[in-house]
């Protein structure tokens, strides 16, 4: 399976997803907090995590 721009990103936002609801309902925070603090630090992670493996892919790719 080949994966492109838009099929990753769509990845990424579901593990967010899936991550957020696991931690709005796993724990005793509440919702507005894990929502103004626990999910941008997630996507600011997942997006920083995102383009340093495509690119270390891309390099991997270049220099068989």
């Amino acid at each position: 399976m080949e994966y492109d721009l838009p099929r990753a990103a769509g990845l990424v936002a579901l593990i967010i997803a899936v991550g957020t609801v696991g931690i709005s309902v796993g724990t005793p925070m509440a919702l507005q907090t894990v929502l103004m603090m626990v999910v941008p630090s997630m996507a600011v992670f997942g997006a920083i995590v995102f383009v340093l493996g495509m690119k270390h892919g891309e390099f991997r790719a270049t220099n068989v």
